[in-house]
């Protein structure tokens, strides 16, 4: 492995405040830059193929800006029976979406992807989340939504908040994943670029 891989700027290609304060755990330098790109799924594409699709674009487009540095994209996409559920961006979208979610399982497909043009170094993977929800009222939502108004976060749900108070179950390989990065798969890739952790 390059040392020069060593001294590469760390970059998050993310404007998501839950991203930036899941990164901070791995305790690395890292810069913060919004990746330019078109968010709308493509005809037919499934949820974990947007996911990923999306992460990687992220990652490319600001890798494209600073292609010695190394970038991290990541994207989330929630998966209701093969059906893609986005942000809502605003209180009546977020009523329709916990409507149709609860008493059901959503899989939250996160995916994250990690760049390096002049290392010519571009690696992705996907940690789908499965979320089992409750049966919940009209009042239980609208309690949730004025409380945490989470018009920002995919399918409606910020499990770090008052959100668990929504849920059933979850079942997953990274807890870190619901909330918006894999940080297992992160670390992983982040090694793999020549970014060291704990070596």
């Amino acid at each position: 492995m390059s040392t020069t891989h060593l001294h590469r700027r760390l970059i998050l290609g993310s404007t998501s405040v839950y991203r930036r304060e899941l990164l901070q755990r791995l305790r690395l330098p890292f810069e913060v830059v919004a990746p330019q790109v078109d968010e709308t799924p493509l005809a037919g594409e499934s949820p974990h193929v947007l996911a990923q699709r999306l992460a990687m674009a992220k990652a490319r487009a600001v890798a494209e800006l600073h292609p010695q540095a190394v970038v991290i994209g990541s994207d989330q996409v929630a998966d209701l029976d093969g059906e893609p559920l986005g942000k809502p961006g605003n209180h009546a979208r977020a009523v329709l979406q916990l409507q149709r979610m609860q008493g059901r399982t959503v899989v939250f497909q996160t995916a994250v992807a990690v760049v390096c043009l002049e290392a010519d170094f571009a690696q992705h993977a996907l940690s789908p989340v499965k979320v089992r929800f409750r049966r919940l009222s009209d009042q239980a939502i609208e309690t949730y939504l004025q409380a945490e108004q989470p018009y920002d976060c995919a399918g409606s749900a910020k499990s770090e908040g008052l959100g668990i108070a929504l849920l059933e179950s979850i079942d997953n390989e990274d807890p870190s994943a619901l909330v918006g990065l894999p940080l297992i798969h992160t670390c992983r890739l982040l090694r793999a670029a020549g970014i060291p952790l704990l070596d």
